[in-house]
């Protein structure tokens, strides 16, 4: 047994910090990578730096319809003393340009333009349609432009020698637009890491549960989460609360970049896996000081990360965010950008124990602007899989983990509102799907009031 828990508890726990820093530290970029066609690289890392080697555009181009002239012809032109110049390239009295694009501006000349067109030689601006009057070959305009006006130049868009998109960064739809006006047709990018999610417990069934068996629900949400967030993922069978059992399955992916488990990870009778990984290679935590989420063990065999994930739901999917997401960026080469988070009203109470990061579950609404505290008020998590809280790990300084936190309180007060779950138990998974996120509570605090202004990170909305 790990010298960091008892059949009692854990003797320690973790800073989160401290434990993500440790994991992290232990992992090594696959460095794997391939080219693909831009219509396949939505969504993924782009692994190379891309430098256009052309102007975008290639000319200097009107930028509205209009007349390209000559800046100086122009100055002093006036509804009342407008400018008189002479259209040359064979515009007619409808003000169609029935010349070529190579038509050249001379002194007191104009040359009828549309939007994107190349500026002709000798020009250096256009007047719109609306500040000038053509009849027959003759031009009045109405308002003076300066050099440069109303007009887009070579290389506006993209200089050639600019770096178009640079890794880490998750290729956009307008990103692949870029790639091509640059004249690119591929792009390289990470492959996919690859992860192996083991799901344990004897009491776990697919289907069909008779009394004392569960339906396995993490193995399938683990690896649709490690998807999401930028891998390949193979999703196994169950593994029994077998030692031997467990060091084959996990001796067996240790070809993967990432091993995950779930269930196991406590101190009872049953929870083997860390001492499984233990003899075949490292652990390096075990026992976080996260609510839901103390059993939490990340490890490493055969030089292959291990993150051992508690069995119930909510600690399960609270520990994948926290440590397999940051984990797959690491591995992959992806950027570890945080959630994205929206700003809310808390309408009630939240508690947390200090020393510890409590992620507490809320729901948003844009409507609703009435606070204050209500009957069965959120506390700290209650049914963690951990039989006893330990003491707090102090490894991570308060001021680091706090800075490591996505929750502030300020002076403003938004509009949209955050309702903490009714139900805030750890193995209650319909409260982390009926949630539109959390709130982080950082360790130097004991909970947010109702009223006070929240950060509610959107853990299933980003990557």
């Amino acid at each position: 047994m790990s010298e960091e828990r008892t059949h009692a508890g854990f003797k320690r726990r973790t800073r989160l910090a401290a434990a993500r820093e440790r994991l992290l530290a232990a992992a090594t970029p696959h460095g794997r990578t391939e080219s693909v066609p831009l219509s396949a690289a939505d969504g993924r890392a782009v692994a190379e730096a891309v430098t256009s080697s052309v102007d975008v555009p290639g000319y200097d181009r009107a930028a509205m319809d209009g007349w390209a002239v000559r800046a100086e012809d122009t100055f002093g032109a006036s509804d009342r003393s407008p400018a008189a110049l002479r259209i040359v390239g064979g515009v007619g009295d409808d003000g169609n340009d029935g010349g070529e694009s190579g038509d050249a501006v001379g002194p007191g000349e104009a040359v009828r333009v549309d939007t994107g067109a190349e500026l002709p030689p000798g020009a250096d601006a256009v007047v719109r349609s609306e500040d000038g009057e053509a009849r027959g070959d003759d031009l009045s305009v109405f308002g003076a432009v300066a050099a440069g006006e109303n007009v887009g130049e070579r290389g506006e868009d993209v200089a050639a020698g600019d770096a178009v998109v640079e890794p880490p960064h998750w290729l956009r739809p307008s990103d692949l637009g870029l790639l091509k006006a640059v004249g690119e047709t591929e792009v390289a990018v990470a492959e996919p890491p690859t992860v192996a999610v083991i799901p344990t417990g004897e009491e776990l069934v697919q289907a069909d549960p008779s009394p004392g068996e569960v339906i396995e629900t993490n193995g399938l949400t683990v690896s649709r989460l490690a998807e999401r967030w930028g891998a390949a993922a193979t999703h196994r069978d169950v593994v029994t609360d077998d030692a031997d059992a467990l060091a084959a399955a996990v001796g067996r992916d240790t070809d993967h970049d990432v091993v995950v488990t779930t269930g196991g990870s406590s101190v009872g009778d049953r929870d083997l896996v860390p001492d499984v990984v233990a003899d075949a290679g490292e652990v390096l935590v075990h026992g976080v000081a996260i609510k839901p989420g103390h059993p939490v063990a990340l490890g490493r065999v055969d030089d292959t990360p291990v993150v051992m994930l508690p069995g119930y739901p909510v600690a399960c999917i609270v520990g994948a965010v926290q440590f397999l997401r940051p984990l797959l960026a690491a591995v992959g080469g992806f950027p570890a950008d945080p959630p994205p988070t929206r700003r809310a009203t808390l309408t009630r109470k939240v508690r947390s124990e200090p020393g510890v990061r409590t992620f507490a579950r809320v729901t948003l609404d844009d409507s609703d602007d009435e606070l204050g505290d209500e009957p069965g008020e959120s506390g700290a998590e209650t049914e963690d899989g951990d039989a006893a809280p330990g003491s707090p790990d102090t490894t991570a300084t308060p001021a680091a983990a706090d800075a490591e936190s996505a929750t502030t309180a300020t002076t403003e007060t938004p509009a949209v509102t955050a309702t903490p779950t009714r139900s805030s138990g750890a193995g209650v998974l319909s409260s982390a799907a009926r949630a539109d996120g959390w709130v982080v509570v950082p360790e130097s605090r004991e909970g947010f009031d109702a009223g006070e202004p929240v950060d509610v990170e959107l853990w299933e909305v980003g990557r």
